[in-house]
């Protein structure tokens, strides 16, 4: 029983972590373009993260069911998995990389099973349909959308004065800005819904893997006030470093990565939601030009994208072999 509410606990602190890390995802571009106060932006993406979190289970099932062999999970596995998502979380924070929760999490579970089971305990034919190809998928998906967006609106507006353009979209990011963390709150806050409800299932301590809605409620919560925390680091890299932003920018990379990420939830894909929306601010910039993105800054994101899911693999794997070795 102690083992299990450590790892409930951890999951929040997991999903907290999220939060935080991943307010960026939602708020970057609308702050960097002062379409809304940073206080008050961080705000409206906690409650919208939080309603989000409530509406669908889908994606958490493919967590607790799809990637790893539910009969051969354990509780030092569960927990293993979670100290090494955890631990990946804090590292790109501290350096201010948007790298993605989701993936530290698949890599912890991944890397846990391989370490306590073998291969056969890891299903990868749900690792490569339910994690490496949305992996890849979302943020072509994104880049695409954000760039046949973004010429769209410059054919559009292409006759009108720059300031009343930059108005409308700057009162258009409030909705799209919500979309986002709408959308983020739908996918990420599932995946710590399916660990959680996992941990119960191989505890004995419910009868078949069904999210319980405290879990969906205390989920919903850790991400909503992770996120009202703010991730100051990851939104000044994602809001500025990547490219200069303007209204139409912000509006055309979040309502595109919004529709790709919810789009996504409704099959029950568990995306990253930092991996989309940061190629659909790519993807705005290479609409106009292919200069406008510091495609170094892109190289640094795009190389913690591919080390995040190994690195919370090797890090969760031995977590769980030094503690098997201390036991």
């Amino acid at each position: 029983m102690i083992l299990l509410l450590a790892i409930i606990v951890l999951a929040l602190v997991f999903d907290y972590t999220n939060g935080f890390h991943d307010t960026a995802n939602a708020i970057a571009t609308a702050v960097s373009t002062r379409a809304i106060p940073p206080r008050v932006a961080v705000l409206m993406a906690a409650i919208l993260n939080f309603v989000g979190a409530l509406v669908s289970t889908s994606v958490a099932t493919t967590v607790g069911q799809g990637i790893v062999d539910t009969h051969l999970v354990t509780l030092p596995l569960v927990l293993a998995a979670l100290v090494g998502a955890v631990v990946w979380n804090f590292v790109t924070w501290y350096f201010g990389l948007p790298s993605s929760s989701s993936q530290a999490l698949f890599g912890g579970l991944i890397g846990a099973m391989l370490a306590a089971v073998g291969v056969s305990g890891v299903e990868w034919g749900g690792v490569i349909l339910k994690i490496v190809l949305p992996m890849i998928l979302s943020p072509v998906a994104g880049f695409v959308a954000a760039w046949l967006t973004m010429t769209a609106l410059f054919w559009i507006v292409r006759r009108q004065q720059i300031e009343p353009v930059n108005r409308t979209f700057k009162r258009l990011q409030w909705f799209s800005t919500g979309f986002v963390a709408f959308s983020h709150g739908g996918n990420d806050a599932q995946k710590t819904m399916g660990v959680i409800t996992l941990a119960l299932f191989a505890s004995g301590a419910i009868p078949q893997f069904a999210v319980p809605f405290w879990v969906k409620l205390a989920c919903a919560l850790a991400m909503a006030a992770g996120t009202y925390s703010g991730g100051w680091r990851i939104i000044h890299t994602m809001g500025s470093k990547m490219m200069k932003l303007d209204p139409v920018h912000g509006f055309a990379a979040q309502a595109s990565a919004a529709v790709v990420i919810e789009a996504a939830t409704r099959f029950g894909l568990p995306v990253s939601t930092t991996q989309t929306i940061t190629a659909a601010i790519m993807g705005t910039g290479s609409a106009r030009r292919l200069s406008s993105v510091r495609w170094g800054v892109a190289g640094d994101i795009a190389t913690a994208w591919v080390l995040t899911l190994p690195a919370a693999a090797l890090v969760s794997a031995g977590i769980y072999l030094a503690g098997v070795a201390l036991l």
